[in-house]
């Protein structure tokens, strides 16, 4: 398993050569995931964050070495470093309602938040749980690659010219076009179709499935 590149939904297309064109039609179909069998439920993958803990180790380490060097500065009877001496003398001067006081406070408040955030959230949003079959092994599927299967599975129904498919973590939009083959019966294959392959991808949360079906627009 990578690291996930991205966001919130992922797209896949592809084309055919066209057959016939007729007026743009849509058909919507609804699918409810099938029940996850008991126990087999899994939370999203962690992610080990280490961009922002490398940032802030970083800081954290440069701020203590300059404190460190100036306290033993002090400590060797020499005088204090001009930044902090200066640092004290605007923290003692400036009023609490100061504009700079209160933008430092904002920015100290940001990053705080940031940082419970990252610490709270597991992250890897494009990686789906898979049922787990076994107590020492567990699995994911990348979200691109879900997307992917849909795709190619939507593409062999009879009468669809083309694809696009949108995953998320808890839905499945899917737009096809059909050049042939009445609307209806190109919607209810998609929907056989589909479930069986949102049921083949052996999630731990099966996805909602959305089918739109629409006839190919005019050209010119």
């Amino acid at each position: 398993m990578s690291e996930p590149q991205g966001s919130q939904g992922t797209e896949g297309t592809t084309q055919r050569l066209p057959v016939l064109e007729k007026a743009a039609d849509t058909d919507v179909g609804e699918y409810e995931p099938p029940p996850v069998p008991e126990g087999a439920a899994e939370g999203r993958f962690w992610s080990a964050r280490r961009v922002p803990a490398a940032i802030v180790a970083l800081l954290l380490v440069v701020i203590a070495g300059f404190f460190l060097y100036d306290i033993t500065a002090v400590r060797a009877e020499q005088p204090a470093m001009r930044w902090r001496r200066e640092l004290a003398a605007q923290l003692a001067e400036r009023p609490l309602d100061d504009i700079w006081v209160l933008v430092g406070a904002g920015i100290a408040a940001a990053l705080g938040v940031w940082l419970i955030v990252l610490a709270a959230t597991p992250g890897l949003r494009g990686v789906l749980p898979m049922r787990r079959t076994g107590t020492d092994v567990r699995a994911g599927l990348h979200r691109e690659a879900a997307a992917l299967v849909l795709r190619d599975r939507a593409v062999e129904v009879a009468g669809v010219q083309s694809v696009r498919v949108r995953l998320t973590r808890t839905k499945a939009d899917v737009g096809a076009v059909a050049h042939f083959r009445e609307l209806d019966d190109v919607r209810a294959d998609l929907d056989a179709t589909l479930a069986e392959a949102i049921s083949g991808l052996g999630l731990a949360r099966p996805p909602a499935l959305s089918v739109q079906v629409r006839r190919p627009g005019k050209k010119g």
